[in-house]
């Protein structure tokens, strides 16, 4: 048997494989099997009560890497506005549907960077997928979702690794503009990004853009549309950002085609998270994009 067939019906075992443990399964359960490391954010936030900001996420429901929404005890979401390109038109008010088995929460129309409608320590965890990045101050959102939480409740974000996503050609936000942009109280009308944007974002991997001329006309009325990618992360900003924002970070994933994963908590206790920023430390090794393993070696 030559080498190519000997490769090409190995690929046919292995998808045959993955085809009846879906069908066995589910596929929520084949997603546990094949990324075991990701049952223990199930765990984790198994019988909480949340808030979401942008939800919901294709990501977290049943069919997704990270399936969580069975396991909280509520959720409730936040959007911008009452009319998204995401979403459509949205009311405030009960209605806020997450899982099909799950009572639905209460739909909160605020900015994500202003939740004075919330309580301090009110939630048990917020859930933030895809986006921080569209965010124009990342370090105030941060200081927000950690006010409405309760002593030791959990952060999951979600971020586009660069490497994965049409900002590629873009260079990494460093954390130095992200704690200027918090201290100048940037908002979201900002378009300190645009000329960027323009120049280096790639349309080929962004199918829902459009024309040049109509991605332009986006990007130039983001702070009513929100599409724009205000900062571009790789894992070390991420958890450079959220380390600042005084978050004790518990875990950290990469996934293909452009995730960065993190678990983080409010406490009271000092903040060190060395062991993963950290040159050497055993995620950069394990991430398969590439501008995160040159932190592989220490």
């Amino acid at each position: 048997m030559t080498q190519s067939v000997l490769h090409q019906s190995t690929l046919q075992v292995k998808s045959a494989v993955r085809i009846a443990a879906r069908n066995i399964l589910g596929p929520r359960l084949t997603a546990l099997v094949r990324r075991p490391s990701f049952a223990k954010y199930r765990s984790e936030l198994r019988l909480r009560r949340g808030l979401e900001i942008g939800g919901p996420s294709e990501l977290m429901k049943d069919e997704g890497p990270i399936p969580i929404y069975d396991v909280l005890r509520s959720l409730d979401n936040c959007l911008y506005s009452g009319s998204t390109i995401w979403t459509g038109e949205v009311r405030e008010a009960d209605g806020f549907v997450y899982h099909p088995a799950k009572p639905p929460g209460h739909q909160i129309i605020s900015d994500a960077t202003d939740l004075r409608c919330i309580p301090d320590c009110s939630y048990d965890c917020v859930l933030a997928c895809h986006c921080l990045e569209h965010i124009a101050n990342p370090l105030r959102a941060l200081a927000e979702w950690k006010r409405i939480l309760k002593d030791e409740a959990l952060l999951l974000l979600i971020l586009p690794h660069k490497d994965g996503t049409f900002d590629w050609r873009r260079p990494t936000t460093t954390l130095a503009h992200i704690i200027k942009d918090y201290e100048n109280e940037v908002g979201e009308e900002d378009q300190t990004h645009v000329p960027e944007v323009l120049e280096l974002h790639d349309l080929s991997r962004d199918e829902g853009a459009g024309t040049k001329e109509q991605f332009r006309q986006r990007c130039l009325a983001n702070h009513m549309h929100r599409a724009l990618h205000h900062h571009v992360f790789d894992t070390l900003t991420a958890l450079a950002t959220v380390n600042c924002a005084g978050l004790q970070i518990l875990r950290v994933d990469n996934l293909k085609p452009f995730h960065i994963i993190i678990l983080a908590s409010r406490t009271n206790r000092a903040v060190d998270n060395r062991r993963f920023m950290e040159k050497g430390s055993r995620h950069w090794s394990r991430s398969p994009f590439p501008s995160d393993r040159r932190y592989a070696k220490a």
